[in-house]
């Protein structure tokens, strides 16, 4: 059973920044992609960043040139520096690990950590 562990959420004014951290631990033997979604009430679930193992990112355009991802050391890690916060960023980040078993790709999510930002 792969596991996630988000942590770094909480609440910050407009401006400001934050950096969330996601750690997977179990059986992972090849990953796909790592990435972050957010969710806010009443909205679907929606992409905010992506990283392949090959170092390759996708952003969404409303977080491109404040929000960067990478990787870490271990491979296993994800990071999002978030930089100048604003109100609509306020939502639960769920961190995303696709992982690759022989041909088949699995898709896990971490708990979520909400992200509040005041104006």
């Amino acid at each position: 059973q792969v596991h996630l562990v988000e942590s770094g959420g909480g609440l910050v004014q407009a401006g400001g920044s934050l950096r969330l951290s996601c750690a997977a631990s179990g059986p992972i033997f090849t990953i796909d992609s790592m990435g972050w979604y957010r969710q806010s009430p009443g909205e679907q679930r929606e992409l905010v960043a992506a990283i392949t193992s090959g170092g390759n990112t996708n952003y969404a355009g409303s977080v491109k040139g404040r929000f960067t991802i990478s990787r870490g050391n271990a491979k296993n890690t994800v990071y999002l520096q978030m930089n100048s916060l604003k109100p609509e960023d306020t939502a639960v980040y769920y961190c995303n690990v696709k992982v690759v078993i022989m041909t088949s790709v699995y898709e896990y999510w971490g708990q979520g950590t909400q992200v509040t930002v005041s104006s």
